[in-house]
């Protein structure tokens, strides 16, 4: 099981089995910090009471570290996965947690309770699947591959998550594509005890944080009425601050860089930060109107940076797409994986860890839900629930392909700015959207 999870920590494995109990952890590495045999997994606390295996990075580990002597804890060497372990021992795995800057993915068996803990960070960045499988046996994993490597595994399609991905383009959590096998939600801890897992039951994650609940928390708070200037310089700071953390590495660290607002941003407050040049990378496309390898290397060249790039043909990129299916455990729709699988392996041959801009969109509402949502919600709100089931009905009665054929035939009547690409899609969502109960659910939809 471990064996498949190679191409991510080939820089060695390990196995440990608990002497009492039928339980096993099982770990790849990639060495970042700290780089000798103090920083092995899976990993046992000083006190022998909890083992751990972690796939991730934690950024404020120096911080956390410089805590633990108050607590009577000593470390044995520098890594951010000790630091994590002798904090959980210390003060408890979800107090821990929320003490925690970074992405992870974790197991965690505390040997004197007999209790199982899985955790994954806030956003969700590093994936963690759980399920039972054969007779009562329960895995966990880091990617899909690893579990169907269990000869019990019975891969068995979930027609529940066909749908969602048909609908959303990805697999959403708690789902994944295998009936039976789930994803942990973002920001969640699940634990079960010895006895519970020998008897199969089914477990339930609770949260120990979610980003509502920070929002709430903020606008309560005693900051809610800072004017907009303090609050610029306060996210500069921020920034500044988790690009410093995330630049800690005992191996060469560089970016991707695309030129956009984004990327351009977190090279240059690396750039900022660092004595040398940062090595960036980019992918260019033989297509001059969706090339944006020229703004990358205009933006490298103005920030002084080592910058390498990839020139990439249409005929090229095709010849990958077999290949997909072997790098993402589940189907996966995002148009950009081709490039950003080539940037990855240019990158690999001069650094071991990269930057890079995403989720820029999503943390700073750059997308045109995020300006459209709330007029659209204002006007349908407004509206009776059966006038509008009534015209959601009607739209759904034709497929994208006929309501696109139908708005090109009174498109050259409006104004440039109206002549929509893809309008029938465009209309079948507006029409999922209008009847939604609540904002939220209009977001999704």
């Amino acid at each position: 099981m471990t064996a498949t999870l190679r191409h991510r920590g080939p820089d060695a494995d390990g196995e440990w089995h608990d002497p009492v109990v039928p339980l096993s952890f099982g770990h790849r590495r990639l060495a970042i910090n700290e780089l000798s045999v103090l920083g092995a997994q899976p990993m046992a606390s000083a006190d022998g009471r909890y083992v751990l295996t972690f796939n991730g990075e934690i950024y404020n580990f120096k911080e956390l570290g410089a805590r633990l002597p108050d607590s009577g804890r000593c470390l044995r060497g520098g890594s951010d996965t000790e630091i994590l372990l002798e904090t959980i021992a210390a003060r408890g795995l979800e107090a821990a947690l929320k003490d925690c800057v970074g992405m992870f993915a974790l197991g965690l068996w505390d040997r004197r309770e007999r209790c199982l803990a899985l955790a994954r960070d806030r956003m969700g960045e590093k994936p963690i699947y759980y399920g039972y499988f054969g007779l009562g046996q329960f895995g966990f994993a880091s990617e899909l591959r690893a579990l169907r490597a269990h000869p019990a595994f019975a891969a068995a399609l979930s027609r529940d998550a066909a749908r969602a991905f048909l609908r959303y383009g990805y697999v959403p959590d708690p789902l994944s594509i295998y009936e039976g096998v789930h994803k942990l939600a973002p920001g969640h801890i699940l634990e079960l005890t010895e006895a519970e897992l020998s008897a199969g039951e089914t477990p339930v994650s609770r949260a120990y944080w979610s980003l509502e609940g920070a929002m709430r928390r903020q606008r309560g708070g005693p900051d809610a009425d800072r004017p907009d200037e303090e609050w610029v310089d306060e996210l500069d700071r921020l920034l500044k601050e988790s690009v410093r953390l995330q630049m800690r590495a005992d191996v060469p660290l560089g970016a991707f860089l695309s030129g956009g607002i984004d990327s351009t941003t977190i090279v240059a407050l690396m750039q900022e930060q660092s004595a040398r040049p940062v090595k960036t990378f980019s992918i260019g496309l033989e297509s001059a109107e969706h090339d944006e390898a020229p703004f990358a290397r205009q933006m490298a060249e103005r920030l002084g940076c080592d910058h390498r790039e990839l020139y990439v043909s249409a005929r090229q990129a095709l010849a990958l797409a077999p290949e997909m299916p072997k790098v993402f455990d589940e189907p996966f729709a995002d148009s950009s994986q081709i490039p950003t699988y080539l940037v990855a392996k240019m990158a690999r041959e001069h650094v071991t860890v990269s930057l890079s801009g995403d989720a820029g969109d999503e943390l700073f509402a750059g997308y045109n839900r995020h300006f459209l949502g709330a007029r659209l919600w204002e006007a349908i709100s407004r509206a009776p629930p059966s006038a509008l089931r009534a015209m959601s009905k009607a739209i759904l009665a034709f497929s994208p392909r006929r309501l696109d054929a139908g708005f090109r035939a009174i498109a050259v009547l409006l104004p440039r700015r109206f002549r929509y690409a893809g309008a029938g899609e465009k209309l079948h969502k507006l029409a999922h959207a209008m009847v939604s109960p609540t904002a939220c659910d209009l977001y999704v939809s």
